[in-house]
């Protein structure tokens, strides 16, 4: 399994031969240089959106429509997609489950909001989400932007995710401090990779209270299209 961060909250995740693109965000990411934009997309065969907020949803019809693939995502927006977008989708609702051709996708509950603005002011997209991704033998927990929450202790227990991609960043999100309480309380990772920071200068710009906060837990500060192998 190849975890590959693209910024802020966007990785693309290449496992059992799908190429699976999380919150893909290119059109004005400040970490993700334009040179890389189409490495970063290639060969993807699922978008999988958390939530519809600018900085996760972005790029996502325009690359549905050029690479010619399924959005998997909360079942109220995958379903107005599908009807007025006319894009194929994939939609489900927490607590359920998809197979993407090897890969399993649960669906689990975030904690945050969900929303786009217009003329009218803020419209509602669906529901915040996250996901558990289950391949290769190893179970990640992919939060989406949440906080802290107490759904924390039934997933841990019941899904036992062996990784966690955790937003981290503070001011939208836990920061680093509560990722590491909430890790630590909640689940038993192996391995946490921090996301959804460094972007912006409100937001956190290092790891280290996240690492200090989880002794023994392999906690990796990704790089910007570094692959990190597990």
């Amino acid at each position: 399994m190849k975890i590959i961060w693209l910024g802020h909250g966007s990785f693309r995740i290449e496992t059992e031969g799908q190429v699976l693109l999380i919150d893909p965000w290119l059109t004005g990411n400040p970490v993700l240089p334009e040179d890389q934009h189409e490495a970063a997309v290639a060969g993807a065969t699922h978008l999988i959106l958390t939530h519809a907020h600018f900085d996760h949803v972005a790029d996502m019809l325009p690359l549905a429509r050029k690479l010619g693939v399924p959005v998997v995502g909360q079942y109220d927006l995958m379903g107005y997609w599908a009807d007025h977008e006319h894009i194929e989708t994939v939609g489900f609702n927490k607590g359920g489950t998809v197979g993407l051709n090897g890969v399993k996708l649960s669906m689990v509950p975030a904690s945050h909001s969900s929303t786009f603005g217009s003329d009218e002011g803020p419209k509602a997209a669906g529901s915040e989400v996250g996901f558990m991704l289950r391949a290769e033998g190893k179970t990640v927990y992919i939060s989406g932007d949440t906080d802290i929450m107490a759904d924390m202790d039934w997933m841990g227990d019941y899904y036992k995710p062996d990784i966690g991609i955790l937003s981290a960043g503070g001011h939208f999100t836990m920061d680093m401090a509560g990722a590491a309480y909430a890790a630590k309380r909640y689940f038993n990772f192996k391995t946490v990779i921090p996301c959804h920071y460094r972007t912006f200068p409100i937001l956190e710009q290092s790891a280290d209270v996240l690492a200090a906060g989880l002794p023994g837990v392999d906690v990796i500060e990704p790089e910007v299209m570094q692959a990190i192998e597990l």
